[in-house]
């Protein structure tokens, strides 16, 4: 039985750890999609002025809010796996990567807790008795304010800096075809401006241009998240990696 069991490990193929690494990374890429649907789920307090009175239903805005907090994790755990790849191409990009996701789950985070600060009022204040209707109203519209501004710079802004940094990496490596980072490397001073835009007020957050400036971006992460799930890296440009930092003592040794 024992000399069975040792075999049959002997026999069993090893797995890549780099398949292991580009699966992982192109899954939790594709997660950070699952926050899409908050367009809709989020309507009541758009759509509804009086939302911290009561109005609409708070329970679209709780799922929204679990699943950018979702999204916000994936985030990093993007950068978290793939550093260790990234960095044999440049520790300089890679860290940048990790600094922006980062950033920018953090900054998810304070926008959620401006939605469920909002729900909050709404339930455990709204309906009690000698409730102010006027600060309420005022308090609702500026978390929602909040939850805009920090927006802006959390999954707009951020996003520009994770596509100059693992675009870089992976358009240096080609560990994937260089037509995806390409998509990231253009479509991130197209984002940029578009941010900065919307800061001064020249353009509207939902406009059209807005919206149209974040494809690029949006296309470059889907695509990277379906290849590096789906084909994983290139085993050429893998064996082109300069060797990682622990490989290159052990060979000293």
């Amino acid at each position: 039985m024992t000399i069975t069991a040792h075999a049959s490990a002997a026999t069993r193929p090893a797995v890549d750890p780099m398949r292991r690494t580009s699966l992982a990374a192109g899954v939790l890429y594709l997660i950070t999609f699952v926050s899409i649907p908050t367009l809709w789920l989020y309507s009541p307090v758009r759509d509804h002025a009086d939302f911290v009175l009561g109005a609409g239903s708070a329970s679209g805005v709780l799922w929204g809010a679990f699943s950018e907090v979702v999204v916000a994790l994936a985030g990093v755990g993007t950068a978290v796996v793939l550093f260790p790849v990234a960095k044999r191409q440049s520790e300089t990009a890679a860290l940048g990567f990790v600094t922006s996701r980062v950033l920018e789950g953090a900054l998810i985070i304070v926008g959620v807790v401006s939605l469920l600060t909002l729900v909050s009022l709404r339930n455990d204040v709204a309906g009690a008795a000698g409730a102010d209707t006027g600060s309420l109203l005022t308090a609702g519209h500026t978390q929602l304010a909040v939850y805009d501004s920090v927006f802006l710079l959390s999954q707009s802004l951020m996003p520009v800096f994770n596509a100059l940094c693992l675009g870089y990496v992976m358009y240096r490596s080609r560990l994937v075809p260089r037509i995806l980072p390409v998509l990231g490397l253009v479509g991130a001073p197209l984002l940029l401006a578009a941010d900065i835009a919307i800061l001064f007020g020249v353009i509207d957050r939902a406009g059209t241009i807005a919206g149209f400036t974040f494809i690029p971006i949006a296309v470059w992460e889907f695509s990277l998240g379906v290849y590096l799930t789906v084909k994983g890296f290139r085993p050429a440009a893998v064996a082109a990696l300069p060797p990682a930092a622990g490989a290159v003592t052990a060979a000293v040794r």
